[in-house]
């Protein structure tokens, strides 16, 4: 029973990567350039929270569609969940963010498409 969660729903990293995976949503990733650059979810939408919180729009691939949100350890994208459902999107965060995607074994890739890492 959640009668007393703040905030939207958290999802694990394998919910995630189900879920984006088969097109139920975009996992949008919300940490900065240079952390984007080092490595990412492959098919990942980056905006991030930075620009998010001026009031930047959401990236054409990630308007009207059902987010998963993401940054390296779960802190920023509970932030850019909230800011998002506040402004009407259907958004859940990632518990752990990229570091635990990682750990999970999720596949990781730079900017480049090669192996990356996360940052």
């Amino acid at each position: 029973m959640f009668l007393f969660r703040r905030g939207p729903a958290r999802v694990t990293p394998a919910q995630a990567h189900r879920d984006t995976t088969d097109g139920a949503a975009v996992l949008l990733d919300v940490r900065e350039q240079a952390e984007w650059n080092a490595g990412h979810a492959p098919g990942a939408v980056h905006a991030p929270l930075s620009r998010l919180a001026t009031g930047a729009d959401l990236p054409a691939a990630a308007r009207n569609r059902p987010l998963v949100v993401i940054c390296r350890s779960g802190h920023r994208s509970r932030q850019a969940a909230k800011l998002l459902t506040g402004r009407g999107a259907d958004a859940v965060d990632v518990e752990g963010g990229m570091n635990a995607w990682a750990s999970a074994g999720l596949p990781v890739v730079d900017g480049r498409g090669s192996p990356g890492r996360t940052a």
